[in-house]
């Protein structure tokens, strides 16, 4: 078959609609994918999942004509095809959502959508129908995206909504979400869910990622999983329960989630008072002791982050105070609650919490420069023994501290943002979405590190909305709604969701 092109309908009717088997792809030091297998038959969605760093995303990679296997090959609708590139792969029908949002920020969306299949009248281009169909593609995923606006002024979970909108406007015939619902409120999930099987119903080969473990049995047929790039299990999504899925992935029996804490509180090591900012944040006052683990809770749009940023000195708050051990401090900017110990562990780390390009080692020294440097140099002895102390501590895998941060798990990066601010000596730790794209395996160490953290007299702040997890891992729960405060619920093994979500759409 000539690459790039659409199978036509003498293909075998009997055969998968996509069949990677044998597919191996290799790094410097690294291999990737071993022999993976991976078949998708029309109507049928498939979750693909594993640990950060299982394969998952190389697989798609090669599947999207992203990168090309070492070996191995691939079968659409019973033909053998190879692309040299992403858009012979599209050609073809084969459409991928990326976890990794790649949208031009300064371009709309009705620009990013259809960036290199722009609709046409008489030669020209027709911005109109663009803006049409945008509104039209939206609105399918039951939401609203203002076409006029770049998309670098969007939200993230407006973004990831664009980014669903041009996989979907493609009439791909496969389809590959990774991680489509990370930036989505529970609504927004709910709505593709259904898109989802208004495309298998179609006809239409899904091949879904995800970590959130409750949504393959929502959503999906069947089940892969892959661990260190090998195929290790699968089967019809009934016939796996959570513990046996999560015990393939990580290898080992997973017995708890959410690792049990005893901690006794001690006194209030931030106070906040009357923050206001516009709509989005209005008179919220709270406080968390040394040693505890409050929770904002509640749909997306609540004013979670927002609250964060203001705590932080991200934004300008317009009311409100605020207060570290007792004492009022003055925080205007990132810069003022540093120097008060606050930190922040952004909701997009890749973005704000990180320099990808950079290495792990400039990533955890550059907010510690002032105590690395003498004379305007950098002490590289003392920045290597901080960096390999942290690392230690924080349990980092990594094959050295110069390696860029963007090729780190996500897990990984998360550890590397929370050793830049522990490096502070920072006592008051604002996690914003902390395990958001980390696999199972990951999200328990990640727990850990704030159990261990809290024990050690750290007052955690963390926005969450994945109630799972708020429930697993919380003292106590401020659920928000319209960017105020509805209620405060201390948390307990007689606390259910539903009292959360009833707060939350209060």
């Amino acid at each position: 078959m000539t690459a790039g092109a659409r199978p036509g309908c003498d293909a075998d009717p009997a055969a998968p609609l996509l069949a990677m088997t044998g597919i191996v792809k290799s790094y410097p030091g690294v291999r990737a994918l071993d022999g993976v297998d991976l078949e998708v038959a029309a109507g049928e969605v498939v979750a693909l999942v594993g640990e950060n760093g299982a394969g998952k995303s190389t697989l798609m990679k090669v599947l999207g004509g992203v990168v090309a296997p070492d070996a191995g090959s691939i079968r659409l609708a019973g033909r053998v095809v190879a692309w040299r590139s992403p858009r012979e792969a599209r050609a073809a029908g084969i459409a991928v959502i990326h976890q990794e949002l790649s949208l031009v920020p300064g371009l709309t969306a009705p620009e990013n959508i259809f960036l290199g299949q722009e609709p046409t009248r008489h030669g020209f281009l027709a911005p109109a129908v663009e803006r049409r169909r945008t509104v039209d593609l939206v609105a399918r995923l039951g939401a609203h995206v203002d076409p006029h606006v770049p998309c670098g002024r969007l939200t993230t979970s407006q973004q990831q909504l664009v980014e669903i909108a041009r996989a979907i406007s493609t009439d791909a015939r496969v389809l590959v979400m990774d991680e489509p619902t990370a930036s989505l409120s529970h609504a927004e999930a709910a709505r593709l869910h259904d898109v989802i099987r208004e495309l298998r119903s179609s006809g239409v080969a899904v091949i879904y990622i995800s970590h959130r473990l409750e949504e393959i049995a929502a959503v999906c047929d069947r089940v892969v999983v892959l661990r260190d790039g090998r195929n290790v299990g699968g089967g019809p999504t009934g016939s796996l329960g959570r513990r046996a899925l999560i015990a393939l992935m990580v290898g080992r029996d997973l017995v708890d989630e959410y690792p049990a804490r005893d901690v006794v509180p001690g006194p209030v090591r931030l106070a906040a008072r009357g923050l206001r900012r516009g709509g989005a944040v209005r008179d919220v006052s709270f406080t968390v002791r040394r040693g505890e683990i409050l929770a904002l809770a509640g749909l997306v749009g609540a004013g979670r982050t927002e609250t964060l940023r203001l705590v932080f000195g991200a934004d300008r708050r317009e009311a409100g105070t605020i207060e570290v051990d007792g004492r009022p401090v003055i925080v205007r900017s990132p810069r003022d609650a540093i120097a008060a110990g606050i930190a922040l562990l952004t909701e997009d780390r890749k973005a704000e919490g990180l320099v990808l390009s950079h290495p792990v080692r400039e990533n955890i020294a550059l907010p510690n420069l002032a105590g690395l440097s003498r004379a305007g140099f950098i002490d590289r002895f003392r920045e290597r023994a901080l960096v390999d102390r942290f690392a230690t501590e924080l349990r980092v895998r990594l094959a050295h501290p110069d390696v860029p941060a963007a090729t780190l798990s996500g897990g990984n990066q998360q550890k590397v943002v929370l050793a830049k601010w522990l490096a502070r000596s920072s006592d008051v730790l604002l996690f914003d979405e902390p395990t958001r794209g980390i696999d199972v395996g990951a999200r328990r160490e990640i727990y850990l590190l704030m159990n261990e953290l809290a024990a050690s007299g750290k007052a955690i702040v963390m926005a969450s909305s994945d109630l799972p997890e708020v429930l697993g891992m919380a003292d106590r729960i401020l659920v928000m709604h319209d960017g105020r405060v509805t209620g405060e619920i201390a948390n307990g093994p007689d606390v259910t969701p539903e009292q959360v979500m009833a707060l939350a759409v209060a």
